[in-house]
């Protein structure tokens, strides 16, 4: 009986990325090696796993942002998901991008993937105001 191999899981780039077009299945490219993000309206940012032998399995992902206001005026809560890994040689992107207003959106972003209940990628993103 053949064993089923484990996926591997690695960081391929991080940091500031081109505009992401969230319904392509392209990456977005990276812009700067970074986890100082200089923020404006737009600015895209976040990690790229490379994932190997890993067709068939499900991450799940999780990220942490300062404290804002969702648009019922509540405390947003953190952002969570999963991704459906396609293929045994897959990509996955998890970013965001910076919206109106951007005060609340500065400081700490934790961008975290998690592979059966285990954290397999994170990296954290300190935004800071964009200096003209």
């Amino acid at each position: 009986m053949m064993r089923k191999r484990k996926p591997v899981f690695e960081i391929y780039s991080f940091g500031e990325f081109s505009t992401w077009d969230r319904n392509s299945k392209d990456i977005p490219r990276i812009r700067k090696i970074t986890t100082e993000i200089e923020a404006e309206i737009g600015t895209e940012f976040g990690y790229v796993l490379h994932i190997k032998q890993g067709k068939g399995e499900t991450l799940s992902f999780r990220i942490d942002h300062p404290p804002f206001e969702n648009s019922r005026g509540e405390m947003a809560p953190p952002f969570e998901g999963e991704e459906f890994i396609r293929t045994n040689d897959y990509q996955f992107y998890l970013g965001d991008c910076v919206w109106e207003p951007l005060h609340d959106k500065l400081g700490e972003w934790k961008l975290t993937t998690f592979h059966n209940g285990k954290t397999v990628a994170q990296k954290v993103f300190k935004l800071v105001e964009k200096k003209s």
